[in-house]
């Protein structure tokens, strides 16, 4: 089981991503114990884990690379180990929408990887991201030899046909001001917290307005009136969410 160092500069791989450090495989037994943790190998035993894990090659991406663009050739999938993502789809006219964004544990690329067509958006690291990249042959061989590995392939497509569902239904039912309520919902949610819930999105306004199909000066107003009823705090980038459930109501949750 090899790894070796991160290089150092930037390469480009045969399929035309730009990397931020040479591919190298990444220890089977340090990626075993990450893979665990994920919806797509975590029902694998420990051997099992192991000889996935060696399939893995990992990689790392400084903040604002890409690591695919949308009409890309779909030809490996990604598990996130560390960083910030965002899923972005735009126009040939240069309109933007961020769909989600991704943290660790999360699987990336899925949807180009079983139907073989073009990558249907781009993915943009947010904050600096490490990745494990499993080509597509090697992953269609894991399914072959691992059942359990295709049957978390297709929990995680539905998963993403369920988000894609929501932010259709949300764009057509609720208002701007309900969306921008939801998102912040959804960011609190994630975290788990109890009692007051610190959101530090590293997102701009002008992201979170791309996730809501807003204006970027629009969902600022809106901010500003949530935290003018109580709702939430403003304190520069991070967002201090005072109450909930007001929140939950507002978006129709």
């Amino acid at each position: 089981m090899c790894y070796s160092p991160f290089g150092a500069g930037r390469s480009m791989g045969v399929d035309g991503e730009a990397h931020d450090s040479e591919p190298q495989l990444m220890r089977a037994d340090q990626a075993a114990a990450f893979l665990a943790q994920t919806e797509l190998f975590g029902e694998l035993d420990e051997d099992a884990l192991e000889r996935v894990a060696e399939q893995a090659i990992r990689r790392s991406y400084k903040k604002g690379s890409v690591i695919f663009t949308q009409g890309d050739r779909g030809d490996a999938l990604f598990v996130l180990v560390e960083g910030l993502l965002k899923v972005v789809v735009g126009t040939e006219q240069g309109d933007e929408m961020v769909l989600v964004t991704l943290r660790p544990p999360a699987t990336f690329g899925e949807l180009a990887l079983a139907d073989g067509h073009p990558r249907s958006a781009s993915v943009e690291v947010v904050e600096p991201a490490t990745v494990l990249r499993f080509e597509r042959t090697t992953l269609l061989e894991l399914v072959q030899r691992y059942p359990p590995v295709g049957v978390g392939l297709l929990r995680s497509l539905g998963r993403l046909l369920r988000r894609l569902t929501d932010q259709a239904s949300d764009l057509v039912f609720l208002d701007l001001h309900g969306r921008v309520a939801k998102l912040l919902v959804t960011f609190a949610e994630a975290e788990a917290a109890a009692g007051e819930i610190v959101l530090d999105l590293h997102l701009t306004q002008g992201d979170l307005a791309q996730m809501v199909g807003g204006s970027r000066q629009s969902v600022n107003q809106i901010l500003r009136t949530l935290a003018g009823s109580g709702y939430l705090e403003i304190r520069g980038r991070r967002i201090v969410i005072k109450e909930l459930d007001q929140l939950r109501r507002r978006a129709g949750v």
